[in-house]
């Protein structure tokens, strides 16, 4: 019996998509809203844009890049986690990857559009049941006018349930396979089983065909991934302590101690540079 690895970390998840064109062909075409005749044909690897990280979770994305033979742009990626500044950084990401299309004095005509597809595993929206989220520059009064340059597909697997979904049947696997294969898992489900391309990917996945030191950073990711989810529910407790803080007096605590505390940092980089200073005289003088 098989033991599988989760492929929403990194190594896995890489390792399925960014070094098998033809799996990542197959989930574009499976999860992204593409009329029959805007299949994805084949595509190319582009390198990974270095966008700034969110502090304290720079290491809960994993992304893949690539464009198809018609020039569209697709930009793939996994988040463990998730904290508003994600959104921001999806459209930075994006608009990145579509303005460095264009070289010096090339004409507008030849850029093309840019997808985003995000597969989550935490939940953002939390005011619907909706797992799936497809976002496009529209015409508000007339919504099937579309501006092509951007679009966003945003995957919430904790919600994703096939049975409520008959909108895309190819994607379910996919989904599936994402959500709930993990260490746990002995056996492959026969519906995940019998979808070749789903099948590949978890073979991929399988244990066995790691090396122990690729195992090593396996594990490295979840336990980076766990300080970071330490990290960010130590941020939102103390944003919420903050919240409950009621009154002048406790704002104006609050003022006082971070002005103490800005001035201590002041003190220490200018002893710092100060000792730096002493040091390089006194080896000049011992010349």
């Amino acid at each position: 019996m098989a033991r599988y690895l989760d492929p929403k970390n990194d190594l896995t998840f890489k390792r399925i998509f960014a070094d098998h064109p033809d799996l990542l062909t197959s989930f574009l075409n499976a999860v992204m809203p593409f009329s029959p005749d805007g299949q994805v044909q084949e595509i190319e690897y582009l390198a990974a844009e270095q966008v700034p990280d969110i502090t304290g979770l720079k290491n809960s994305i994993v992304d893949v890049k690539c464009k198809d033979k018609t020039g569209r742009v697709f930009v793939v990626e996994m988040q463990m986690l998730w904290t508003d500044d994600f959104m921001n950084r999806i459209v930075f990401n994006a608009g990145k990857a579509y303005v460095r299309q264009l070289e010096k004095s090339k004409s507008y005509g030849l850029l093309r559009p840019v997808y985003t597809l995000a597969i989550l595993n935490q939940n953002y929206d939390h005011k619907t049941d909706d797992f799936y989220h497809h976002y496009a520059i529209v015409n508000r009064e007339n919504t099937d006018e579309v501006i092509e340059g951007l679009e966003f597909v945003l995957v919430e697997l904790e919600k994703f349930r096939p049975q409520h979904w008959n909108a895309r049947r190819a994607a379910t696997p996919w989904l599936r396979f994402l959500r709930d294969v993990d260490e746990k898992t002995g056996e492959l489900p026969t519906e995940l089983a019998e979808n070749e391309q789903v099948r590949r990917a978890a073979e991929l996945c399988e244990q066995g065909a790691y090396t122990p030191e690729e195992l090593a950073v396996y594990e490295a990711y979840w336990d980076s991934v766990r300080v970071q989810k330490t990290l960010l529910e130590g941020f939102l407790a103390k944003g919420r302590a903050e919240g409950r803080a009621e009154g002048m007096a406790e704002r104006d605590q609050l003022a006082a101690e971070r002005d103490a505390a800005r001035k201590l940092a002041e003190e220490l980089t200018a002893r710092i540079a100060e000792l730096e200073r002493s040091t390089t005289r006194k080896a000049g003088v011992g010349k």
